[in-house]
């Protein structure tokens, strides 16, 4: 967007004629009125290059969304499944919300009793699962209801 408004602001069209242009193109996803008139005075004003000043200055690179990133962060989970995206960002020096998106969408865990657990079973897991419940269906068939008496789940301790 940054590209479109440099480029109309080159061709002296005017900011509230820029925004109208990129409103009539992009609908309810046009950026505001205010944020158009920002960049036109940072192009009026000489500063072409805000974004990769920016950048520079938080010594962050402009993406930490990176197969080495997503592999450093679950290596740490694994390491400590009490961590929190706090520590973990703070750790690898990454923002706040770059963690999260790594942790919930890329890796996809989720937070139950202050630990992280995998959303989608491995099939590790899927075949752990499978082998106690056929251990309990061949109990159940040999003991009947007696066995299913005797099961005590965790809210009833």
């Amino acid at each position: 967007m940054r590209a479109i408004i440099r480029f109309l602001w080159a061709k002296n069209v005017a900011a509230s004629e820029i925004h109208r242009q990129i409103d009539e193109v992009y609908g309810d996803k046009a950026m505001n009125r205010q944020q158009v008139a920002k960049w036109y005075r940072s192009f009026q004003a000489g500063r072409e290059h805000e974004e990769n000043r920016n950048m520079e200055a938080s010594g962050r690179p402009s993406s930490s969304r990176t197969d080495i990133n997503t592999a450093r962060v679950e290596e740490i989970i694994q390491r400590d499944r009490r961590v929190t995206v706090r520590e973990i960002a703070s750790e690898l020096d990454l923002s706040y919300g770059n963690v999260q998106r790594i942790v919930t969408d890329e890796l996809r865990y989720s937070k139950v009793c202050a630990r992280w657990v995998p959303r989608a079973l491995s099939a590790e897991h899927k075949a752990t699962r499978m082998m106690c419940s056929l251990t309990f269906l061949q109990r159940y068939h040999s003991y009947g209801q007696h066995f299913i008496d005797r099961i005590v789940t965790g809210d009833e301790i």
